[in-house]
């Protein structure tokens, strides 16, 4: 299968989150288009999970919904961050708590239609509190941490009150880990 031929590429905006990249592409049949790409550098999510199996949620306004979301901690890769390092880093700016144990569970393309964004999930476990705590940024100022039990979280889910897809898979794939080690033990 092969691939458009790029015509022309130009980088229409510079932005703190994405790029805005405009292509002029020709595909194979020779139809030309254009397409647009929000370039993002990615980023790492986090399901910190608790011994008793409770999760630590954020909720926080985003505003291009203008509403307040439950959300797993979650961030922006920094140029050549190792995901990990981001995750790590994430947890604890976000919740105030350390990981013992950092679990890759996969990675995903949030919106490949028409953003280049991976997300790379981890499992958090053997958490501690952080003796710096929390560290937010300025547009973080109303997030709220929520400890949530897992099967709470599983029904919010069902019943759209968590709504975030990098949420929603992580925790799926979380109970898949939890439903293994429980099978094997």
């Amino acid at each position: 299968m092969s691939k458009p031929k790029v015509l022309r590429s130009e980088k229409k905006y510079t932005g703190r989150i994405f790029d805005l990249i405009v292509d002029e592409i020709e595909y194979p049949s020779g139809n030309k288009s254009i397409r647009e790409v929000a370039s993002h550098p990615g980023g790492s999510v986090v399901v910190p999970l608790l011994s008793n199996n409770d999760i630590i949620f954020v909720r926080q306004f985003r505003y291009p919904m203008q509403e307040y979301l439950y959300e797993l901690p979650a961030g922006k890769l920094n140029p050549g961050e190792d995901p990990a390092v981001c995750a790590r880093r994430e947890l604890e700016e976000e919740t105030g708590f350390t990981a013992g144990q950092l679990r890759p569970l996969t990675s995903i393309f949030t919106t490949p239609g028409f953003c280049n964004e991976r997300l790379h999930l981890y499992l958090a476990t053997e958490l501690k509190k952080s003796p710096d705590g929390q560290r937010l940024e300025e547009g973080e100022a109303s997030l709220t941490v929520e400890v949530i039990p897992f099967q709470r979280v599983l029904r919010m889910i069902e019943e759209q009150q968590i709504i975030d897809g990098k949420s929603i898979c992580g925790v799926l794939l979380a109970e898949r880990v939890l439903r293994t080690q429980n099978a094997n033990h």
